[in-house]
């Protein structure tokens, strides 16, 4: 977080709202209904932040409904520790708070480190203001947002910056029976790192070949090749 602030905010002006707790695979979960607390504090570097009880999509909202009394022009969700490829964006909670920029009318980056460890972050800070700085300057529709993906190698070994489409991810979920301490019956939901289709322009295989991936993604997840074959269909008419 802190190194994303740092990187930031030589463009532009920061205000840095997170989630007190990891939210990873939450999705696009919303509070409402009941009370979301705000705390100050400091990240590493001693930068003032907010660190709030809610979900990520939650940090956005409270930001644009005038917890600092005014809207931002800009979302940069990150840096993830983990990509987002493909079918992760539907599971992200990083990708998440970028959708929910999308929704206020805000153009939005979401931004991803494909590691699992041994997190480095400093190519993905400096990429994502650089990027941040572009979308400003080029006024980025604010029905888009941009899933960024950065390698995990050293920034003298990444090879560019490819526009990608999503991939298709394969998941190896596996479900596990257990018992707890009362002899209860529960399930365990685990398995291995997914994997996915390397297609030509995607971003699995640009991330593969150590490519920085940006995907525009838009949330109108409607099939428009599909709307005319369904109104052929016999289906049911009011009398």
């Amino acid at each position: 977080m802190a190194k994303l602030s740092q990187a930031v905010s030589r463009v532009l002006p920061v205000i840095v709202v997170a989630p007190d707790r990891n939210w990873s695979i939450a999705g696009h979960t919303k509070t409402i209904f009941k009370p979301i607390y705000v705390f100050e504090t400091t990240l590493t570097d001693g930068t003032v932040a907010y660190a709030t009880d809610g979900a990520p999509s939650d940090c956005v909202s409270l930001t644009v409904l005038g917890l600092f009394g005014h809207k931002p022009s800009l979302v940069v969700a990150g840096i993830n520790k983990g990509p987002n490829l493909g079918e992760d964006i539907t599971y992200s909670g990083t990708v998440a708070a970028a959708m929910e920029g999308v929704i206020s009318g805000i153009p939005s980056i979401a931004v991803s480190l494909n590691a699992y460890e041994n997190f480095e972050f400093d190519a993905a800070a400096e990429f994502a203001a650089d990027l941040a700085r572009h979308v400003v300057e080029n006024h980025l529709s604010s029905e888009v947002l941009l899933n960024v993906n950065v390698p995990a190698v050293p920034k003298s070994e990444l090879r560019g910056v490819a526009i990608t489409r999503l991939g298709k991810r394969i998941y190896r979920d596996v479900l596990t029976e257990r018992t707890d301490d009362n002899g209860r019956q529960y399930y365990w939901i685990e398995g291995d790192v997914p994997d996915g289709l390397r297609e030509q322009g995607t971003d699995l295989l640009a991330v593969e070949e150590k490519m920085i991936s940006i995907t525009p993604i838009h949330l109108d997840l409607t099939n428009h090749s599909l709307i005319e074959g369904l109104k052929g269909w016999d289906l049911w008419k009011a009398p």
